[in-house]
This record gives structure tokens, C-alpha cells and sequence, in this order.
């Protein structure tokens, strides 16, 4: 039987879960309710990094390109790390900066694997700005981000597929998901 969310946050003991994937698999959507089931706080670490910049991510991009906008996020998400008891809906190219792992294994890395035609459609679905798919070819663009990114992915801590399940399904699958993972002597607390 799967823990309680209490027992669980119990169990959490305040480490934070960042939530990594590619753009449109539902980081945001499923961190809501995931924070929400756990007392813990949400973040969307995009909206944290337009605050912080005073614009929107398209204009970072324009502005001082995807480098600029890779800076901004490690110094963003740095700052998120020092914080305790949060769901982090993090950007997706998050895992490409080697200096980003170390801040991300403050807490548990969950990875939110969506097949690539669902993938899709979803952007397709989704009229969010994508800088980085803002090409002649925008599958071409999503599909070499996928190339490039699942590997890195696959070092989260836990991998959650999801097919057709809704933002609140992935979010109970990852508590269903998660007591296992933390009763694994590895993933315990590093003080």
C-alpha cells in the first residue's frame, strides 16, 4: 500500500522534487497538484526567471540568446535550491549545464517522459512562445532537443511514462512511485 502524503512528506523530510522533461510534458500541469497532495510549495521556475528578468523567455532569448537565458536559469535555479519543501517545475533544457545537476540532486529529480508524438501534439495544442522551436522546421527542432536531452534525462532519479493520464494522474503516480525509490538506501538524504 503507498504511503500517505503526510507520512510521505514525513519521509521527504523537506527535500524538494524537481520535476525535468521536455517542453509540453506537463511540468507545471502535474507540479501544481503534486505540491498541492504534498503541503509543499510550488514553483515554476520559467516564471521565476521572467521575474527576475523583468521579460518574457522569448525576449531573453532575443536578447542575449540561449546562452543569456542558460545563465539566467543556473543563477534562478540556485537560488530555488536553497529553498527546502518545493515541487520545481523546471525549463527542459535545464539538464544540459553539468552545474545544474548539482543543484538539482539537492532534492529528487523526477523525470516526466512523454512519447514524442504526443510530444507533438501537445505544442501543437499549446500556443506558449518556444523560442528554441521557432525554426523552418519545428519537428526537426523537437526531435534533435530529444536526441540530445533524453540521456540526460534518464539520470533523474525517478522516471515517470506518461501516455493519456491527466496533470492529477501523473501527480498520485508519482506519489505511488515515490516511498519505493526512497526506501532505496542511495537515495537517502546527503548531509
Amino acid at each position: 500500500m503507498a504511503e500517505s502524503a503526510p507520512s510521505l512528506k514525513q519521509t521527504l523530510a523537506g527535500r524538494s522534487l524537481y520535476l525535468v522533461g521536455m517542453m509540453g510534458s506537463g511540468k507545471t500541469s502535474t507540479g501544481r497538484p503534486l505540491a498541492e497532495r504534498l503541503g509543499y510549495g510550488f514553483v515554476d521556475a520559467d516564471a521565476v526567471i521572467e521575474q527576475a528578468a523583468g521579460c518574457s523567455i522569448p525576449q531573453i532569448f532575443d536578447s542575449d540568446g540561449e546562452t543569456g537565458f542558460r545563465a539566467i536559469e543556473t543563477q534562478v535555479l540556485s537560488a530555488i535550491s536553497q529553498r527546502h519543501s518545493l515541487v520545481v517545475a523546471t525549463g527542459g533544457g535545464v539538464v544540459t549545464r553539468p552545474e545544474n545537476w548539482g543543484l538539482l540532486h539537492h532534492g529528487i529529480v523526477i523525470w516526466l517522459d512523454v512519447e514524442r508524438q504526443q510530444l507533438l501534439e501537445r505544442l501543437r495544442a499549446d500556443d506558449t512562445a518556444r523560442p528554441l522551436l521557432q525554426q523552418q522546421d519545428p519537428v526537426a527542432a523537437l526531435d534533435a532537443l530529444l536526441a540530445e536531452r533524453r540521456p540526460l534525462y534518464a539520470e533523474a532519479d525517478l522516471t515517470v511514462v506518461i501516455q493519456n493520464e491527466t496533470p492529477e494522474q501523473v501527480a498520485d503516480g508519482v506519489l505511488q512511485l515515490l516511498p519505493t525509490l526512497l526506501s532505496d538506501p542511495k537515495t537517502r538524504r546527503r548531509d
